[in-house]
């Protein structure tokens, strides 16, 4: 049977209350989201989610024509997780969460392993996706009153995410992510050969920067590749793999088309337009899981005022990687998570 055709997968309430009681229990054998026998044991507790929940995952995965999917009726307890933090530092490790993010960690171990960037909220595995007050024009997921312009995931490095799984904690007002896939017969055919050729430039997404991290002295080589890749000029294609169905890497906010290049010029306006063209929102109710295959399409979010009242838009991060021997120079171990 194929499972994969319709994006939302919606739980029965029976399973969602059963999925709640293991995320419960493992929250109690589980010191937090890095716990290296949790990690080592995914894949393994993953087998105790519903079977048609697993079937309808893999062939999402497998079947690579849906950009993005919804699983839907899983539950949040919205007193015990508590305010929405005003930061992410300086939070309780476990945090009262911890249940919904052996949740994400869970669906995402049955598309492959969860990773993260010592760049990134300073290597949390699990990422929190809130507004924060001095960010609000900032392109990062702590953002608000901006729109999160389309891109795909840490689209400036070659180990970026295969899949991005954003688990909806509180979402009082349904703002909206947003998503656009794209439809290579959309475009002139001189548009896509010149867009699978390596003429453009992507620089790091601010997120990764030091400025927005904790480091001390000692920390501060893990900032290095990042400062070169803000620098260095090389290019790469924005479209890859199978013409007729290409893959697509794309941050137009961090990207650069050399001025040599009227050509490219031309073919990135174009698939920009196409973009926006194609946009639709996915507003996110709490339980919901969006699972983005980060080669398929592009995502965003829309701009709303936050109101810093403990009741904001909250959203956990996981990357997920199908590979991870492709980073392991840049892990310090085999079963290490953050690059």
């Amino acid at each position: 049977m194929t499972f994969a055709r319709d994006p939302v997968y919606v739980v029965p309430e029976e399973e969602a209350r059963s999925i709640e009681s293991l995320t419960l229990k493992l929250a109690e054998q589980y010191n937090g989201p890095e716990d290296e026998e949790l990690l080592r044991e995914l894949p393994i507790l993953a087998a105790e989610l519903p079977v048609d929940q697993r079937r309808y995952l893999r062939s999402f995965a497998l079947d690579d024509r849906l950009g993005y999917c919804v699983i839907r009726g899983l539950r949040v307890d919205d007193s015990r997780i508590g305010d929405t933090p005003p930061h992410w530092r300086d939070r309780p490790d476990p945090s009262p969460e911890f249940p919904e993010e052996i949740l994400l960690l869970l669906h995402g171990a049955l598309l492959g392993e969860p990773f993260a960037w010592r760049t990134q909220q300073d290597g949390r595995l699990v990422h929190d996706i809130f507004p924060i007050k001095g960010y609000e024009t900032e392109q990062m997921g702590v953002g608000s009153t901006e729109l999160l312009t389309l891109h795909t995931e840490d689209a400036f490095h070659p180990w970026r995410a295969d899949f991005l799984l954003l688990g909806c904690l509180r979402n009082p007002r349904g703002i909206a992510s947003i998503i656009s896939d794209i439809d290579v017969d959309e475009l002139d055919s001189a548009h896509v050969d010149i867009l699978m050729q390596e003429n453009f430039i992507i620089r790091p997404d601010d997120s990764h920067l030091a400025v927005n991290n904790i480091i001390s002295e000692s920390d501060g080589d893990m900032f290095s590749e990042i400062d070169r890749l803000k620098k260095d000029d090389v290019r790469v294609a924005v479209l890859w793999g199978d013409r007729n169905a290409p893959y697509i890497r794309i941050d137009p906010y961090f990207m650069e088309v050399p001025d040599d290049n009227p050509e490219a010029a031309e073919a990135f306006r174009a698939i920009e337009d196409l973009m926006e063209r194609s946009v639709h929102d996915v507003a996110l109710e709490p339980g919901d899981i969006l699972v983005i295959n980060n080669h398929r399409l592009a995502h965003g979010r829309r701009p709303f005022t936050a109101s810093y009242d403990g009741r904001d838009r909250w959203l956990k991060r996981v990357s997920v990687t199908t590979d991870m021997r492709k980073s392991r120079a840049k892990r310090g171990a085999a079963t290490a998570r953050l690059i």
